[in-house]
């Protein structure tokens, strides 16, 4: 009875002061103060920014900008962050695309919980939207949205659609693209999923990391982190 009440104490002292949501138990969400207990136990937990380990990349992180879906500022901070091991996979994919003189460009990764039930109540089309009740992997720190670039140009590679396109074009396996799209879409895949992340079906920029289930989702802005 003393271990559970101990624990007890230790979740309700993690979680308080945390905010509310109408969607999700709040408990499923973590906060900052929950966020640094588990950094502590666990370093592979840290929500690193992405470009201080690989500079390498290019940043679009069209939320920062009125260039998105929402048509308006849903960032602060023109940032990307991922849990550290999600980031060191994308070091390597990296280095894997440079021997090709290609290049990867993120469009987003982490995103706070907030954000994705405010995609929602705009958009709640689930098929491009997470629905909040059980939230996304971007709130795990395990989601990518990205593309190729060639690095003599800067220049993204033809994909069927841009961004954040809400149509059936944008689909993984869309056949009606021209055959240079698909091969660029078809040779992003193969690069991401060897290095352990997984297509969404719906979304070809979008890429899972396998071990997203070791996460909890997260609502902590990037100015805290």
């Amino acid at each position: 009875m003393m271990h559970y009440c101990l624990l007890a104490f230790v979740l309700l002292s993690l979680n308080a002061g945390a905010q509310r949501y109408k969607y999700i138990d709040s408990a499923r969400v973590c906060g900052i103060a929950g966020y640094k207990a588990q950094v502590r136990a666990d370093s592979n937990k840290r929500l690193v920014e992405i470009i201080k380990y690989v500079p390498a990349i290019k940043l679009d992180i069209r939320y920062a900008t009125t260039n998105n879906f929402m048509h308006r500022v849903m960032y602060r901070q023109a940032k990307a962050y991922a849990r550290l091991p999600v980031v060191k996979a994308l070091k390597d994919i990296q280095a894997d695309l440079k021997t090709r003189g290609l290049g990867l460009k993120i469009f987003d990764a982490y995103r706070p919980y907030s954000v994705t039930v405010a995609f929602y109540e705009t958009t709640p089309d689930i098929n491009f939207v997470a629905n909040p009740k059980f939230g996304s992997k971007h709130n795990r720190g395990c989601a990518i949205d990205l593309t190729l670039i060639d690095l003599k140009t800067g220049k993204e590679l033809d994909m069927p659609t841009g961004f954040d396109s809400f149509s059936k074009k944008a689909s993984a396996n869309y056949a009606g693209a021209t055959p240079q799209q698909m091969a660029n879409r078809e040779l992003l895949k193969t690069i991401m999923h060897a290095h352990g992340f997984t297509i969404l079906p719906t979304e070809w920029w979008h890429y899972d990391f396998d071990g997203w289930r070791n996460y909890q989702l997260a609502d902590i802005p990037f100015t805290a982190l």
